[in-house]
């Protein structure tokens, strides 16, 4: 492709045939069967067709297409493996790189919005793009102090392809909704459809950004790049090397993955406490795992884009640790009502406290334990068992609701869960939960901590 599709009508005529496309494989399959094939080998060759030709759509169409399969990405965990395969490498490509927009339109933002003479603000600069997402593109090029930077271009047309894309695709959300067991992928949409200003809005990602390489410039486990210069559809920043979670899932070594996998919980929690803002776009494609530095470093975790944050100014809300510590006490009752209190149970429903506790501690495993290891098989578990109608955590799930002010802190949760599933990472999760979770532990409990952390010696030792 030569650009990113602007006019509306292109771009749902592409959209509007992948639910033609499904239906019509469903029916090569059914001519595959009478033909006689097995339906084991018939399913998984439809599988790896539906894959190619969605992907490759929302790929090519960039926009909000490929903002849905991005956030698809993380979750392909919970798809059983026989399925999985085909979906995965189709999924890793999306978080990764997308058809780039040619050279010359590239020139023409850059000059519309730096100025004529933007080449004198860059000692060099490479037209071939290092990265192309789902509304912008980033140039690898060195600053003319001698840095070495990334500058992140905005396609032209990114806004109303963002919305165009939305729309259609929540229209057939339904025929999505196989490929996710257990996921409702319509509000999903409607939550990416609400922050398309947020995205598209470099001015607030620039500070977004600064605010997090201010508050971890000292950090020996994070690296978070700093901005260089913003202005409207242009980004430059400083430039990360290290090698992308994408590899570290798919070929990186025990070591790689379990680090990779406590630095990005650590990130997830402590982000929030630390800058009061949440980074809200978890996807492979936006980390980086940074070698040591020196003998006795270890792997650093790099964090890039901040076009869609959560802000949180109290950090994550207490009701979070709250309700964690009180499940794991198995205080029904308590939990329950809490619930109840921060619009979990609506009042005109009715629950079984001990089912709802049931419900939740399998959710909640990692946290029981001094250290837990994320796999791909337990994401299917937890995914089987809350799509299955026949269960009854299906049928409890159905009932529970979810208050606006923890729809993104849930999605990023939840995202970051199946990322360190895909990572197969051992995590001491309940270290990170601790330290930067309010509520997770009770006041006399963080007290002792606090002490313990000062030097001096718990009361009655």
């Amino acid at each position: 492709m030569s650009d990113l599709p602007r006019k509306a009508v292109t771009r749902t005529a592409k959209l509007a045939a992948l639910p033609l496309g499904l239906a019509g494989r469903a029916t090569w399959g059914l001519g595959k069967r009478i033909g006689g094939k097995s339906a084991e080998l018939v399913a998984r060759e439809v599988q790896q067709r539906t894959a190619d030709q969605l992907f490759k759509v929302l790929g090519e169409l960039k926009g909000g297409a490929m903002k849905l399969g991005q956030a698809l990405s993380v979750f392909e965990s919970a798809l059983p493996e026989e399925v999985a395969g085909p979906y995965r490498a189709a999924l890793t490509k999306l978080q990764e790189a997308a058809p780039p927009m040619p050279s010359g339109t590239v020139h023409a933002v850059l000059e519309e919005r730096l100025g004529e003479d933007w080449r004198e603000l860059f000692l060099e600069f490479e037209d071939e793009p290092s990265a192309a997402a789902s509304i912008g593109q980033v140039h690898r090029a060195v600053w003319h102090d001698g840095r070495e930077v990334a500058v992140k271009v905005q396609y032209p047309g990114a806004g109303e392809a963002l919305l165009s894309d939305l729309t259609q695709l929540s229209r057939f959300a339904r025929l999505l909704g196989p490929l996710i067991p257990g996921m409702d992928i319509k509000p999903l949409i409607t939550e990416l459809r609400n922050r398309v200003s947020e995205e598209l809005d470099y001015e607030q990602e620039a500070r977004s950004q600064r605010d997090h390489a201010e508050e971890f410039a000292a950090d020996p486990d994070v690296v978070i790049p700093g901005v260089v210069h913003q202005s409207d559809q242009v980004l430059v920043t400083e430039w990360l090397d290290g090698v992308p979670m994408a590899d570290v899932i798919a070929e990186g070594t025990q070591e790689q993955r379990d680090r990779a996998g406590q630095l990005l919980a650590r990130f997830l929690f402590s982000g929030p406490a630390r800058t009061g803002l949440l980074h809200a776009d978890p996807h492979p494609g936006n980390f980086r795992l940074l070698p040591p530095e020196g003998e006795a470093g270890q792997w650093r975790l790099g964090v890039l884009d901040f076009g869609t944050v959560d802000r949180l100014p109290g950090g994550l809300p207490q009701p979070i640790g709250d309700s964690l510590r009180l499940t794991l006490s198995g205080d029904a009752d308590a939990v329950y009502e809490l619930l109840r209190e921060e619009g979990f149970v609506k009042d005109s429903i009715d629950l079984d406290p001990v089912a709802v506790l049931d419900y939740l501690l399998p959710i909640i495993e990692p946290a029981q334990v001094e250290e837990f290891t994320f796999t791909r098989s337990w994401m299917r578990n937890q995914a089987a068992r809350i799509a299955d109608p026949r269960s009854p955590a299906h049928q409890l799930g159905k009932q529970l609701n979810l208050p606006p002010a923890y729809l993104l802190i849930h999605r990023v949760t939840l995202s970051t869960i199946g990322v360190l599933c895909q990572l197969g990472a051992a995590v001491r999760l309940r270290d990170e939960l601790e330290s930067w979770v309010p509520g997770f532990l009770t006041e006399d409990e963080q007290d002792s901590v606090v002490k313990e952390l000062a030097g001096e010696a718990p009361a009655g030792a």
